[in-house]
């Protein structure tokens, strides 16, 4: 694979949503003419300022993350604002971002491709 150019997405002030659908359409590939869904064809993201993202307390509330460990019973859900203390709002982008992309083989692939930081 030949070296890519880098998208760099800055999230100072800007939701959630949009930083993580902007990083998906980069991420599929679908900003370049030579699209294919079959094929990774996208580009690498980095998203810079993460923890200025925008996010209400109330849209925190209202996101929640599933984990499911294949037992009966095994069922974690998370909400936004425990996922927040936890593992900080690194984590939040980078599941609103995996849950934007399709969900195929090559979804793992993106995400490698995907750098967040503070």
């Amino acid at each position: 694979m030949k070296k890519h150019d880098e998208k760099v997405i800055d999230a100072n002030g800007r939701t959630l949503g949009r930083v993580a659908s902007e990083a998906a359409m980069s991420l599929m590939g679908k900003t370049k003419a030579t699209f294919e869904r079959n094929v990774y064809s996208g580009l690498p993201v980095k998203i810079l300022n993460a923890s200025k993202l925008k996010i209400t307390a109330k849209k925190l509330e209202e996101i929640y993350h599933t984990r499911y460990s294949g037992y009966p019973g095994g069922l974690r859900v998370l909400k936004g604002t425990e996922t927040a203390e936890k593992k900080g709002l690194k984590e939040l982008i980078k599941l609103a971002t995996y849950q934007m992309l399709p969900d195929n083989k090559i979804r793992r692939e993106m995400m490698k491709s995907l750098k967040i930081e503070d």
